[in-house]
């Protein structure tokens, strides 16, 4: 009945505060504890089970909610305002982001006093997939315009935005001979948002099982071993989240921190319980409406969009990384290859999936374009899963907060 009495952020809250409470008891009683085994495997069960219901509702919801967004924004004319804002707010508060860690990294200089020896074997048994900078640019071209069937099936998500993108201005040029497919976009719309309404009544069970696995299995002796860079990528990519993101959306729209994190915590807190920004998207999206009350259009443009080229923690995340790196393995990075990593990490974040750890698919071109080791990403790999919890939620943050100020530029306009 108490459980009943609580507002749906207040139980989601509760249900990560318990996850991480009892993650942790379980970790203290041990892996070869029968009963850390059992609630292992009834957590993974749970939070599986929740997850997977986020993925069955992701991809209709995109489809939908960008061709009726763009549908909209275009027969109202404001599509232009909408693409320029949207856009210049991405790579804006991205270069923030990576300037901020490539700062951090260059003062606190972590991994300098790591011996590399430490971590050989790791490196030795890692094989990385090696892609050059021009093959991952067109291997991002390439995946950006794919069978749209195929994309809806395999999940892509990039190349589904693509499409609905495309035909939702599609829907305006043709004008009142297809208002049908549109009212049908709409209805189906409004039904997907629906089984989303129903999915969240289970989030506060997910989110406390997938917050106690990752509290539960962590690596605390590695942790402490590297404390200093997680310490550097936590607090930097924090700073990003909690103050830069937060002032930009003071200072263009009035919006005040603690209505942002009111009308947010939903979404943050469920992208780090699955650090993954796409599976997160749907809850991303009732937020942006219902609570911090951006328009359908706006939002069905902005947030999908944002969620699979907007990444400022991903972005943050590699160019620390590969500074820290360079400080393991005894390289000094000249300004010019810092100037390089700068870009490679922003175009590396734009095209990293939003699932768990995708930031670590695209480090090696980061890596490779200063003439990195990329088998030093077996060194980050134990680790990233708690980095990847903070970093999902800065991205997930930033598609919210571009969303309210698009919504702002576009009224002003």
């Amino acid at each position: 009945m108490a459980m009943s009495k609580l507002s749906l952020n207040n139980q989601i809250l509760l249900g990560a505060v318990t996850g991480a409470l009892t993650g942790f008891w379980l970790a203290q009683l041990g892996q070869e504890s029968a009963i850390s085994q059992n609630g292992l495997y009834v957590a993974k069960l749970a939070g599986t089970l929740f997850t997977d219901l986020l993925k069955m509702v992701l991809i209709p919801l995109v489809f939908t909610s960008i061709v009726v967004g763009v549908a909209n924004l275009r027969a109202h004319q404001q599509m232009n305002r909408v693409w320029q804002v949207t856009l210049i707010f991405f790579m804006a508060t991205m270069a923030l982001a990576v300037m901020l860690g490539l700062a951090a990294a260059n003062l606190f200089q972590p991994g300098r006093e790591l011996p590399i020896a430490m971590f050989q074997d790791a490196m030795q048994n890692f094989q990385a997939t090696q892609m050059s900078l021009p093959e991952f640019f067109a291997h991002f071209l390439h995946s950006l315009f794919q069978n749209p069937v195929a994309a809806l099936a395999q999940g892509n998500v990039l190349a589904v935005v693509i499409f609905a993108l495309l035909l939702g201005i599609a829907l305006v040029v043709g004008g009142e001979r297809y208002r049908n497919i549109l009212t049908l976009m709409q209805e189906f719309l409004e039904l997907i948002l629906m089984l989303v309404g129903w999915i969240m009544r289970l989030a506060p069970l997910g989110i406390m099982a997938l917050v106690l696995q990752l509290v539960a299995t962590q690596d605390t002796g590695l942790l402490a071993v590297m404390i200093k860079f997680v310490v550097v990528v936590l607090s930097t990519t924090l700073l990003h989240g909690v103050v830069v993101l937060p002032l930009i959306l003071y200072l263009m729209t009035g919006v005040t921190p603690y209505k942002f994190w009111q009308g947010a915590r939903e979404a943050l807190i469920t992208a780090m319980a699955t650090s993954s920004s796409a599976a997160t998207l749907p809850v991303t999206l009732r937020c942006a409406e219902q609570h911090l009350h951006v328009k359908r259009d706006v939002a069905g443009f902005v947030i999908p969009l944002g969620a699979t080229v907007n990444m400022d923690g991903t972005a943050l995340y590699e160019a620390v990384a590969a500074l820290f790196v360079a400080n393991l393995v005894g390289v000094e990075l000249t300004v010019l290859q810092q100037m390089i990593v700068f870009v490679t990490a922003m175009l590396a974040a734009m095209g990293a999936p939003g699932i768990p750890s995708a930031g670590m698919v695209t480090m090696v071109m980061v890596l490779q374009s200063v003439g990195l080791p990329a088998e030093a990403i077996a060194v980050l790999l134990p680790i990233d899963r708690i980095l990847d919890t903070v970093r999902t939620m800065v991205n997930v943050e930033g598609d919210l907060v571009g969303s309210l100020v698009v919504q702002h530029w576009i009224r002003r306009g």
